[in-house]
């Protein structure tokens, strides 16, 4: 009985040898002749959970990126494979994962999930091991730690959390009539509050008078009483940090209740996918809000069509966002960066590619990018857009330029701000 079990334990790990042999195989297929032993880049990525759309479009975008560099030899000679687990959007998770990838898998690299909340978790153990960490869209991750080795690809600026909303204050005080009051509110959570209180920061640099500040529960349905609290103050600015479900319900209600301040936006997430793209369509029309990538011309990029034709060929059969202009480029650059920092120094060693990232410019199909010695963009770019003549709620008119007009940074500029807000509604 046990020689029978002792076969078939054998047959079915040579089944399974068999297969993971075939699966590569079939991987390379189409690729240049490269070496046997690939070098592996892990990570915990959201595939299920709160964040699993953006998660499953950045692991696209991540794939996209390695089949790219495998076609045209690889790095170093060798193929790159990516090693990845489901987080589940749960940190709790994490540690679990990271330590499976070094300790089991063997990576040779690793990069961060998705988020804040995800890239914190795996910071003590990248820190222990020593390892060079790309971050995807963390928020003031490395902010007490300053930890060497760390990057994040996030356009945010050297100092995150105020640097995240200055330029929508830049925008809005160079107005005529200047605008002199401002209504904040937000969710009460992480992101939120983070983002109020990089706004304070700037309201008080612009010497604004605060006339409303608040926060809602996360799990406020009704935003209409919010709308009309913050009407009555006559806010020459309102400011809402929220996330994708509210964003949604602040801006419904802002036009049931007649909210017209000069100005109305800021930072709002979920305005960069497709999905609320599509279900807000006119009632976007002259919100300022904060964006990454916009198919604008002045955001033309190297590599950057290229990439968002294979990733929009793919979107839908995927069931992720069909525009893919918010996180999948970012996910595409910042292994990106790793892979020239790997073939540039001619090495695996973590100390030689951390170097080499922080002392370089990079190109990327996000732009040219430079690190400071916080591992933030050493120079912001975070875009700030008005949405412009938006005249239904079609998907196909957000791939075109002209709808999310950029306005800030100056070098990326491709239009003017339609001022105030109920002006800027009708266009």
């Amino acid at each position: 009985m046990r020689a029978t079990l002792r076969s078939r334990t054998w047959r079915l790990r040579a089944a399974l040898v068999g297969a993971l042999v075939a699966a590569f195989a079939l991987s390379a297929a189409g690729t240049p002749a490269l070496a046997a032993d690939p070098i592996k880049i892990g990570c915990g990525m959201a595939l299920t959970g709160g964040l699993a759309a953006n998660g499953k479009a950045a692991l696209m975008a991540m794939q996209i990126w390695a089949e790219d560099v495998n076609k045209k030899g690889g790095i170093l000679g060798r193929p790159v494979q990516l090693v990845y687990y489901d987080d589940q959007t749960k940190p709790a998770t994490v540690p679990g994962i990271y330590t499976k990838l070094l300790d089991v898998d063997k990576v040779h690299f690793v990069v961060s999930g998705y988020g804040t909340n995800l890239i914190a978790p795996a910071m003590p153990i990248v820190m222990e091991r020593k390892l060079v960490f790309p971050g995807l869209f963390g928020l003031a991750n490395n902010e007490k730690a300053k930890y060497p080795g760390y990057y994040q690809i996030m356009p945010a600026g050297p100092n995150p959390a105020v640097d995240w909303t200055g330029t929508f204050f830049e925008v809005a005080m160079r107005q005529k009539p200047k605008p002199q009051t401002i209504a904040l509110v937000g969710a009460d959570a992480e992101f939120p509050h983070n983002a109020l209180a990089g706004a304070r920061v700037n309201v008080k640099k612009h010497g604004l008078k605060i006339v409303y500040d608040s926060t809602y529960p996360p799990t406020t349905v009704d935003y209409t009483p919010i709308v009309r609290a913050i009407k009555a103050t006559n806010a020459d600015i309102v400011f809402v940090a929220s996330y994708p479900p509210d964003s949604a319900g602040m801006v419904l209600a802002a036009h049931e209740v007649g909210l017209q301040p000069k100005i109305f936006g800021g930072g709002m997430v979920g305005l960069q996918f497709a999905a609320l793209l599509t279900k807000l369509g006119p009632r976007l029309n002259g919100i300022l809000n904060y964006d990454v990538w916009v198919p604008e011309p002045t955001m033309k990029f190297p590599g950057i069509e290229a990439f968002l034709q294979k990733y929009q060929a793919r979107a839908e059969k995927e069931g992720v966002d069909p525009l893919g202009h918010y996180l999948p480029p970012f996910a595409y650059a910042y292994v990106q960066v790793l892979g020239q920092a790997i073939q540039a120094t001619k090495s695996l060693d973590q100390q030689k590619v951390a170097d080499y990232i922080k002392s370089h410019e990079h190109d990327t199909i996000v732009g040219k990018v430079k690190f400071g010695p916080n591992g933030e963009w050493a120079k912001g770019r975070m875009l700030q857009i008005q949405f412009q003549g938006i005249e239904s709620t079609d998907v196909a008119q957000f791939k075109k330029p002209g709808k999310r007009v950029v306005l800030w940074p100056e070098e990326f500029k491709s239009g003017n701000l339609i001022y105030p807000y109920a002006k800027a509604m009708k266009h």
